[in-house]
């Protein structure tokens, strides 16, 4: 199985927002994405650090529902 990339929090809400994604608000070092279809709403926080941490980057792979290969490099 290839590895996850290293991103930072600009890299993966640039990769979100090609995805249908929106940032709704920030505060402080966070900012949260969101995507909506329908009745269905989807919420995702991103902090915008140097590299993400493979356990938040595997987060947020999980809450957006988007296929793992996207964020393999």
């Amino acid at each position: 199985m290839p590895r996850l990339g290293v991103f930072s929090g600009a890299e993966l809400c640039r990769m979100l927002g090609e995805h249908g994604f929106v940032q709704v608000r920030q505060r402080g070092s966070h900012v949260v994405m969101q995507w909506r279809s329908g009745s269905r709403t989807v919420t995702v926080p991103v902090p915008m650090h140097r590299e993400i941490r493979v356990g938040t980057l595997l987060a947020i792979i999980r809450q957006t529902g988007l296929p793992r290969h996207l964020f393999e490099r």
